[in-house]
């Protein structure tokens, strides 16, 4: 048996559907799980063993032929976890047997053989655990969170730089800053890190990161902060991952690296608004050693605004304590 999960969105998104192919794995031994996704995503996507092959949804639209190329993989499922009308349309003219999305998509009634009726937007479940809905299961059926972990499947074997290696404290806890999120969430301030580093400093070796745009803003800030070692730019999405599981915890908003350092089994802190459904209800990170700070209020008044004044109701010295939590339950060899 060979099933497609399709989820053509982002970083996190796309980790936090990594567990569904260890579910498929689990229920259906000796079952292959392909996984269709974007360029910038694969390297995430193939971090876990539960996924046997990698489509590329770029390099198909691209293709003379997408439909054919469906076809030559015999798939007897696809799971549009991610709804795409584009998607869908080839999948059935691929003539893949089950086709399963939600009803929450018109185009889904004419291209899928089997529509579930769940709503993300109103649920109360985690993200995690919505990806499941698709399966048919019911609510009481649903993986709990603390399952979810053993689902990943995940490991960081991806190289980094042996110069950027050689900057890894061997005595202090190692710890990323990731405070950007390309607009995909509400931000921790940059003056309530830089207070994070000056509380901190000498205690634990900071290392600051973002992609290459994310860089340009960041620089000016970076040099303001002291034992902090800017890797902001630096590395690709595969050395940032693999540099991530050599770490020993992660700092940033609802994104990406976040999901990315759970994943991994690493210290994770998510800093989230307590705007539903942006707050940790529904995309905390999940992991043996994540957890989240959001402040103790119900809120919406910057539901359609970039900025959270929220955000730094969480302050410096609740996440300083978070991480000596870190530094006397993993204290470092």
């Amino acid at each position: 048996m060979r099933f497609l999960i399709s989820r053509t969105d982002k970083i996190g998104d796309v980790v936090l559907t990594l567990p569904l192919a260890g579910w498929l794995k689990m229920k259906h031994p000796g079952c292959e799980v392909y996984f269709l996704g974007r360029t910038y995503t694969q390297p995430v996507i193939e971090m876990s063993r539960n996924v046997d092959g990698f489509l590329n949804w770029d390099l198909l639209l691209e293709s003379a032929d997408p439909v054919s190329i469906l076809q030559s993989h015999n798939f007897q499922t696809v799971f549009h976890v991610f709804p795409s009308k584009e998607i869908a349309l080839i999948c059935k003219k691929a003539g893949i047997p089950s086709r399963v999305g939600t009803s929450h998509r018109w185009y889904h009634w004419f291209n899928c053989t089997q529509t579930v009726n769940f709503s993300r937007k109103n649920s109360l479940l985690h993200e995690a655990q919505l990806n499941f809905r698709l399966l048919g299961l019911s609510e009481k059926e649903l993986p709990k969170l603390h399952d979810i972990p053993s689902l990943y499947g995940v490991q960081s074997r991806y190289a980094f730089p042996g110069e950027l290696a050689k900057k890894l404290h061997p005595e202090k806890l190692n710890i990323i800053l990731h405070p950007m999120s390309k607009g995909s969430a509400r931000e921790w301030s940059l003056t309530q890190y830089k207070k994070l580093t000056d509380l901190a400093e000498g205690r634990f070796q900071f290392f600051l990161s973002g992609g290459p745009d994310e860089a340009e803003l960041l620089k000016d800030w970076a040099r303001e902060l002291k034992g902090v070692v800017n890797i902001s730019g630096t590395l690709s999405l595969s050395e940032f991952i693999g540099f991530i599981g050599a770490s020993e915890g992660l700092i940033a908003a609802s994104t990406g690296p976040l999901h990315i350092a759970a994943a991994l089994g690493i210290n994770a802190l998510g800093i989230y608004p307590p705007i539903k459904p942006m707050d940790p209800s529904r995309w905390a990170p999940v992991g043996e050693k994540a957890t989240f700070h959001v402040a103790s209020k119900a809120c919406s008044d910057c539901r359609r605004s970039g900025v959270c004044p929220c955000m730094d109701l969480v302050k410096p010295e609740q996440v300083l304590k978070s991480l000596d939590l870190w530094k006397k339950r993993q204290p470092h060899p």
